[in-house]
């Protein structure tokens, strides 16, 4: 299954759920997004043509992450730009999230591996802006 969990009809994250099964190629995102997903399922004996990728110039005004869960269980919830709470979603192994605008915070519900890829270069202190998230008992979880 694809989500794209929205908020005043802005993407706020893309959810490839590990289930998630498909002939082909997709792309999930709008072309205009800094950071792209997509899906490839392709048959044995497949071939992508080997290739380089041309310098570009791109102008990047918000950093989008993408998340891999390796592999426990975690929380993500979501907030809007004013950091208002949304919703969560739990994450298990497999699953894939790009978040995309809004704000957003985690907890592991078990020992969680996950790998992360963003733009850079980490502008430290002036990539993002901490704020008092929600507890626990205050996450409403949807499926």
């Amino acid at each position: 299954m694809i989500e794209h969990i929205t908020h005043a009809d802005r993407t706020l994250a893309v959810l490839l759920n590990a289930n998630y099964r498909q002939e082909g190629i997709q792309f999930f995102t709008p072309n205009d997004f800094s950071q792209q997903l997509g899906y490839m399922n392709r048959p044995q004996g497949y071939v992508i043509p080997p290739h380089v990728h041309n310098p570009v110039a791109r102008e990047v005004h918000y950093t989008k992450e993408v998340l891999f869960i390796k592999s426990g269980r975690v929380r993500v919830d979501f907030y809007d730009d004013d950091q208002n709470y949304l919703e969560s979603r739990i994450l298990v192994r497999g699953d894939v999230l790009l978040l995309a605008y809004g704000g957003h915070g985690f907890e592991m519900l078990e020992p969680t591996e996950m790998i992360e890829v963003k733009q850079g270069p980490y502008a430290g202190d002036q990539d993002k802006t901490r704020f008092i998230g929600i507890t626990a008992a205050q996450a409403r979880i949807k499926s």
